[in-house]
């Protein structure tokens, strides 16, 4: 049962347990991917940075001012900073920041009260200004950073936007995908041999699902409880086109987001680019839909969430990493959630959207934790991903 040492995850727990020093570099990094993302962006779309207004897809400059507003909320305008997990989210905010920017951000860049179409209407600043802010921004948090104490509550908000930076770092990732520009993700090279992706078999076992400490950890991680799990047998990888395709072919499920069928065989857009699909690779741009339907024709079925643990802690030659998987478990709150200050974070998506485990290809290596939990509607195919399945 529990919390075995970790593996392909060391930096994900170096992240979460990260002191003043590691946090500094890790924030500065965050922000250099975000510019250098958000320059892409600038060179395909010219100096409006206009894109449709469509439920996956965010203003560029909205995203850029958006983080850095974060950043400043919860740190450099927030009276309770040293309180971390006690801190009241409804305290008065300093308006020192706001001076600074020279608008009111707040009426801007707040993404719990700026209805997400309404974002197209706003009159936002030129990137110059945002990209100055941004800079200045960074300046302070650093500052009060090697202020603040060097442990779990004192760095809490530091820890909190970070992850926020780098979770809408690949949010970017999957915009570019779907303009069809090119911001930067290294396309992957096709492979020739086929990829085995045998069953492993995994016990009956007591796990402790959740989080436990010490460390960030995000809300919906809390509460961790045991539960008794059934041995099941689970494929050591996600399903890969070559395995999922056939029910394409055979007409019973749609061709693929991002698929195409040419007369030398199947391509694949990447990043505005069409290239030859790799057939072992992992399915990626598939909802839970298509997840569960490809399941029933095959009569397999999709792991639960804390199956996919288990397997991830204890099942020799489990791979995971290339794309988000979804899972059979609802997202829902552990026993005893109470919502951190960021409350929308976890509690208005407490409404029956599956979990996703693991990580996708431009996920930064220190939020690839197994204890982690994702979570999109199941209609949604845009982002980075696929499924592993669990037999019958």
């Amino acid at each position: 049962m529990g919390d075995a040492p970790s593996g392909g995850w060391s930096a994900a727990d170096m992240a979460r347990h990260a002191d003043r020093a590691t946090l500094a570099s890790a924030l500065v990094d965050a922000r250099e991917r975000t510019l250098r993302q958000f320059a892409a962006f600038e060179t395909a779309l010219g100096p409006g940075l206009r894109v449709p207004c469509t439920p996956e897809l965010n203003l560029p400059l909205w995203e850029l001012g958006h983080i850095g507003w974060f950043a400043d909320w919860w740190i450099a305008r927030n009276p309770q900073l040293g309180r971390g997990l006690q801190a009241d989210p409804l305290v008065a905010r300093s308006p020192a920041r706001q001076a600074a920017r020279g608008v009111d951000a707040d009426a801007l860049y707040d993404s719990s009260a700026i209805a997400h179409d309404h974002r197209w209407q706003l009159d936002l600043p030129d990137a110059e200004t945002t990209r100055a802010d941004l800079s200045a921004s960074l300046d302070q948090t650093l500052a009060l950073l090697f202020e603040t104490p060097d442990d779990d509550t004192g760095l809490y908000f530091f820890r909190l936007a970070l992850f926020h930076e780098d979770m809408h770092a690949e949010a970017a990732a999957y915009m570019a995908q779907a303009l069809g520009i090119d911001a930067g993700h290294p396309l992957s090279p096709v492979r020739t041999e086929p990829v085995d992706v045998p069953t492993v078999h995994v016990p009956a076992t007591r796990w402790k699902l959740g989080w436990s400490g010490p460390g960030f950890a995000f809300d919906n991680e809390l509460g961790a409880h045991t539960v008794d799990v059934e041995a099941f047998d689970i494929d050591t990888g996600a399903v890969t086109w070559a395995r999922y395709l056939p029910m394409v072919d055979a007409g019973l499920a749609p061709v693929p987001r991002y698929l195409r069928r040419t007369p030398q065989g199947w391509e694949t857009q990447r990043f505005g680019t069409w290239q030859t699909l790799d057939l072992q690779a992992p399915a990626s741009h598939l909802s839970a839909n298509e997840a569960q339907a490809w399941c029933r024709w095959a009569g397999r079925r999709l792991p639960t969430e804390a199956e996919w643990e288990v397997a991830a802690h204890t099942a020799p030659g489990f791979a995971w990493g290339e794309v988000w998987e979804w899972t059979a478990s609802i997202f829902e709150p552990f026993p005893g959630f109470t919502p951190h200050p960021y409350r929308d974070y976890s509690q208005p998506w407490f409404d029956g959207r599956p979990v996703l485990k693991g990580a996708s290809s431009a996920t930064h290596p220190r939020m690839r934790h197994p204890r982690y939990r994702n979570y999109f509607p199941a209609a949604r195919n845009d982002i980075f991903a696929g499924f592993r399945s669990v037999r019958a």
